[in-house]
């Protein structure tokens, strides 16, 4: 026996499909999101820089050479000044900078959103379960997550990185399981203004269970909240990668922004002042940090007008 899809009649009597309509809606919704947005200069100021940080990303191995990591193949001289041939300079080995910055930016972004989404994705789960249920699940979730929120990140962060491994995803799994408490309350209070609506009880008088509620109900009523903060958790991870390749705790294989201002510490860059060595991850990194910040606002914006961010 073959179920046909619930037809329903619009105001102009047209027959149409729920399904249809809440597509359409979504629609209408996303168009709504993108006028607002495009009102905020600072939100397309940092769109503009992701997206061009994302291409070169991607196309790191197109823009900079597939070899151009390699210490044995370096084609320049150590720590040569800025040139035709190198425009940011050289490193101790003779790599070009500019190149080893180009794929230095597929790291750091790779950091900063697996971190962002490990980090989001926990909080918004005790956010929403504490702000749920009532008693003591709620009591033992939250004092665990003011036990987090109290210690030092960035020491809890280093002890998760020394005990592991030294690799990228020991990085994302250190920043993730460190930074989730801020998500978790405000998560939480969202949820709790969520379940005082009328509908919620309606909800529960037709039979509607836990996990109905909290993933039908509560889970869309918070995913605006859970973008904004989910920008704005990137920036955050992606200073925390940098400080810990910094400290010597992230892959030596790899390239990173943070690792290549560890690079020149450790080849006296500072003292003999090779500014061209030290300044481009520097402000690499405050870019990509200025960018996710601005979007994060503008998101936050639009999603609650209310807040009144300058545009």
């Amino acid at each position: 026996m073959t179920t046909e899809p619930l037809q329903v009649q619009n105001e102009a009597g047209v027959t149409t499909n729920p399904r249809a309509l809440a597509r359409a809606r979504k629609r209408r919704s996303l168009a709504r999101f993108w006028r607002e947005y495009r009102t905020h200069r600072g939100g397309l100021w940092g769109l503009a820089g992701l997206i061009l940080i994302a291409l070169i990303a991607v196309f790191a191995p197109t823009l900079a050479g597939a070899d151009s990591q390699s210490v044995t193949a370096a084609p320049g001289g150590a720590l040569e000044s800025p040139s035709g041939e190198f425009p940011l300079g050289t490193d101790q080995f003779g790599r070009s900078v500019l190149a080893l910055l180009v794929w230095g930016a597929r790291v750091s972004l790779t950091v900063g959103l697996l971190a962002a989404f490990l980090c989001v994705a926990i909080g918004t789960v005790v956010g929403i379960v504490a702000g749920h249920f009532h008693g003591w699940y709620s009591t033992v979730l939250m004092r665990v997550t003011d036990w987090f929120l109290v210690m030092p990140t960035l020491v809890l962060a280093i002890a998760l990185a020394t005990v592991m491994d030294r690799s990228i995803w020991t990085i994302i799994i250190a920043i993730g399981v460190t930074t989730w408490p801020t998500t978790a309350r405000l998560v939480r209070a969202q949820t709790l203004a969520v379940e005082s609506r009328p509908y919620i009880e309606r909800a529960r008088a037709l039979g509607g269970g836990h996990g109905h509620i909290m993933a039908r109900h509560v889970l869309p009523n918070v995913m605006p909240l859970v973008l904004a903060q989910t920008t704005l958790v990137i920036s955050s991870a992606i200073l925390t990668e940098a400080t810990l390749a910094f400290l010597g705790l992230g892959d030596p294989t790899i390239t990173s922004w943070g690792g290549m201002l560890q690079d020149a510490r450790e080849a006296g860059a500072v003292s003999a002042g090779d500014w061209w060595y030290l300044a481009p991850p520097g402000v690499a990194i405050a870019l990509v940090a200025l960018s996710f910040t601005l979007c994060g606002r503008a998101i936050e914006s639009v999603l609650n007008p209310r807040l009144g961010v300058a545009r």
